[in-house]
């Protein structure tokens, strides 16, 4: 469903590179949304969701960080990019065109496992005023089940560093892992995922960023998520120290079937588990801006 599919876009970056993104324009907005996506996943997969929302009275933009979907170059060997670049610059070229697009209204973010960890890194982060974090909390490794653990240590040790050489970039989709990535983000999603502090005990400026950072926060996590530990998300939110912070973990018999990681945006999903994120961005549009 597209709804009111506003057309395709090229985001211009702060250090000069165009990213691809999509805009739904809401007849009458209230606000803007930027959807922050996971690591590896086009912004297509996002689109249902997007043009619900816009439906529903918000303005919503999904993007493709660079080096994946409509972003990727014909090959990403040797193809430089990194998580900083798609927070730094992809991210923040989102919202600053979602800001300019609806003049001035507030500006959410919907941000899936990466998406919502990156929400609190972007220049603009002061101007987003929510955050619905969906399955987003730390990928540190011992925060995991021991057979997850396992398979973590495997690729964190062996298929990533070994497979990056030979191939120039991580050849997820081969491997059936994560999806085609770029070396440089791969190789930094590694440190984070070795560090018990994730990202804030990895990037220089991360601890305060989150520190900083006093946008609300909705935290939607699901029981059948074996990608995502409870702990884990609690682990990463406990550096959220200036935020107001709702959790709810939501079992497959609450949301009518199993959701997993990557569930909630599905289309199945539109009448169990969308409204739960569009009220309380609503109840965010009715309140004062902290």
């Amino acid at each position: 469903m597209s709804g009111a599919d506003g057309g395709g876009l090229v985001l211009r970056t702060g250090d000069g590179a165009a990213v691809a993104g999509r805009r739904f324009d809401a007849p009458r907005p209230r606000a803007a949304v930027v959807v922050a996506p996971a690591l590896g996943v086009p912004q297509d997969f996002y689109r249902d969701f997007a043009g619900w929302l816009a439906q529903r009275g918000y303005t919503t933009l999904t993007f493709d960080y660079r080096g994946i979907g409509q972003s990727a170059p014909p090959s990403l060997r040797r193809f430089r990019a990194t998580i900083d670049d798609w927070a730094r610059f992809d991210l923040e070229a989102a919202l600053a065109h979602a800001r300019e697009s609806t003049g001035g209204l507030p500006l959410f973010v919907v941000g899936h496992s990466l998406g919502a960890q990156l929400a609190a890194l972007p220049p603009s982060a002061h101007a987003v005023r929510a955050l619905v974090a969906v399955a987003g909390g730390s990928g540190y490794w011992r925060g995991f089940p021991p057979r997850m653990r396992a398979q973590m240590l495997l690729m964190l040790h062996g298929v990533a560093p070994l497979s990056i050489p030979l191939a120039g970039y991580f050849p997820g989709r081969r491997l059936r892992i994560l999806g085609d990535l770029p070396a440089g983000v791969m190789r930094q999603w590694r440190r984070w995922c070795l560090d018990e502090d994730y990202l804030i005990g990895v990037e220089p400026g991360a601890r305060e960023a989150y520190a900083q950072a006093r946008f609300d926060v909705l935290s939607l996590t699901f029981a059948d998520d074996t990608m995502m530990p409870q702990g884990n998300v609690e682990r990463l939110h406990a550096h959220l120290r200036g935020v107001r912070r709702e959790s709810r973990r939501i079992s497959p018999a609450e949301a009518g079937g199993p959701v997993g990681h990557m569930g909630f945006f599905r289309a199945r999903h539109r009448d169990s588990l969308w409204p739960v994120a569009a009220e309380w961005l609503d109840a965010r549009c009715a309140a004062p801006a902290a």
